[in-house]
C-alpha cells in the first residue's frame, strides 16, 4: 500500500509530545529513589540503572494498553456513525467518508480513528477497496474487535446481505466486550488498591521509623554488610513487586476468559 510512512502500527506506542521524556523522568526518579533509600549514595544509581529501564517498560506497556482501549471505543463510535449512513442509503464506502466527520467533531482532527478514516479516504482515492483498506487497519491495530469486524465485513461484503444490520450487529457486540473490560477493571481496581498499598508500605514504615528514632538504620550504610544486608531486601522488595503485578495479570486474564 502507499503513503506507508503514514500508517501507525499500533504495535509499537507512538510517544505524544513530552510523553517519552515524562516516563524517562519517572524512571530515573525511580532509580534515585530506591538508590537513596536502599544505599544512601547517588553511586548505587549506576547499578540500579536496569530497574529504570524496566520501570520505563512498564509505563509504556500500560500507555499502550490504554491506547488500545482509546481506539476500540473510538472504532466502535465510528461504525454506529458508517450504520446510520448506509441505513440512509450510502454505500459503505461513502458510508466511511461521511462519518470522518462526526468523528472530527467528537475527538478531535488528531484521534486516531481520524487518522485511520483519512488513510481510508486517500485508499479509496487510488482505487484500493475498502475491505482491504480496512483489513489492513484490523493488522495494524493490534485490536481484536476491529479483527472481528474487517472479517466481518469481508464476509459480508463478499456474500451479501444486510451490511447495515450487520455493521450495526457488530458496534453492539464491540460495545458489549468494551463494557465487560470496563466491568473486569472495576472488578479489579479494588486488588490493584490493595497491590499499591502493599508496594508502597514498607517505604512508609521504614520512612517512619527512621523519622522517629534517627540513627537507627545507620549500621545499614556505608559499608559492606549492610549493602549486602540492603541488597538482599531490595531483591526481596522486587520480587514481592514483580509477584503481585504477574498475579493481578494472571486474575485478569482468567476474568476475561469466563
Amino acid at each position: 500500500m502507499k503513503e506507508n510512512s503514514r500508517r501507525q502500527d499500533y504495535h509499537e506506542y507512538r510517544w505524544k509530545r513530552g510523553e517519552r521524556l515524562q516516563a524517562v523522568l519517572l524512571s530515573g526518579a525511580a532509580v534515585v529513589f530506591l538508590a537513596c533509600f536502599f544505599y544512601r549514595s547517588l553511586w548505587a544509581c549506576i547499578p540500579l540503572a536496569p530497574l529504570g529501564w524496566v520501570c520505563f517498560r512498564m509505563i509504556l506497556r500500560k500507555k499502550k494498553k490504554l491506547a488500545g482501549e482509546i481506539l476500540a471505543e473510538q472504532f466502535r463510535e465510528c461504525i454506529l456513525a458508517v450504520s446510520s449512513s448506509l441505513q440512509a442509503g450510502y454505500s459503505a464506502e461513502n458510508a466511511f467518508l461521511e462519518c470522518a466527520q462526526d468523528m472530527r467533531l467528537l475527538y478531535g482532527e488528531k484521534a486516531p480513528i481520524c487518522e485511520e478514516l483519512g488513510l481510508i479516504r486517500r485508499g479509496l482515492q487510488i482505487n484500493l477497496s475498502l475491505e482491504e483498506l480496512l483489513r489492513d487497519f484490523a493488522v495494524r491495530s493490534d485490536c481484536p474487535e476491529i479483527e472481528q469486524f474487517a472479517q466481518i465485513f469481508s464476509l459480508a461484503k463478499r456474500n451479501g446481505g444486510n451490511m447495515a444490520a450487520i455493521i450495526r450487529s457488530s458496534a453492539s457486540l464491540i460495545g458489549k466486550q468494551i463494557e465487560m473490560r470496563r466491568e473486569l477493571q472495576t472488578l479489579l481496581a479494588g486488588k490493584r488498591m490493595e497491590l499499591n498499598i502493599m508496594k508502597g508500605m514498607p517505604f512508609a514504615i521504614l520512612l517512619y521509623v527512621g523519622f522517629s528514632t534517627p540513627g537507627y538504620f545507620d549500621t545499614l550504610y556505608h559499608n559492606l554488610t549492610g549493602a549486602a544486608v540492603m541488597t538482599a531486601c531490595l531483591a526481596v522488595y522486587l520480587g514481592a513487586f514483580l509477584l503481585g503485578e504477574a498475579v493481578l495479570s494472571r486474575m485478569t486474564a482468567e476474568v476475561s476468559a469466563q
